[in-house]
């Protein structure tokens, strides 16, 4: 049977920041379990801080987005294994 992987994409642009403070642990790292609603980064737009949650039960095994790097719409963030 095949792997369900599922696409993490930013809902709008921004700056995407991986941990909450500068001197945190990321979220998440490539491996990491994660659950659904789980924290995986936020996006900042004109100083508003939004949460990018995991939809699903899963496995991180891509982290395309770097850490305070400007993001557009729909850009692809996180790819999540589903278990």
């Amino acid at each position: 049977m095949a792997t369900k992987r599922i696409e993490v994409r930013a809902p709008m642009s921004g700056i995407f920041y991986r941990k909450p403070s500068p001197d945190a642990a990321a979220y998440v790292e490539i491996g990491d379990t994660v659950k659904k609603k789980q924290v995986l980064g936020l996006l900042e737009t004109m100083k508003v801080y939004q949460k990018v949650k995991c939809p699903a039960n899963g496995k991180v095994v891509e982290i395309l987005a770097e850490n305070e790097n400007p993001l557009k719409d729909d850009d692809l963030i996180f790819v999540i294994e589903v278990s």
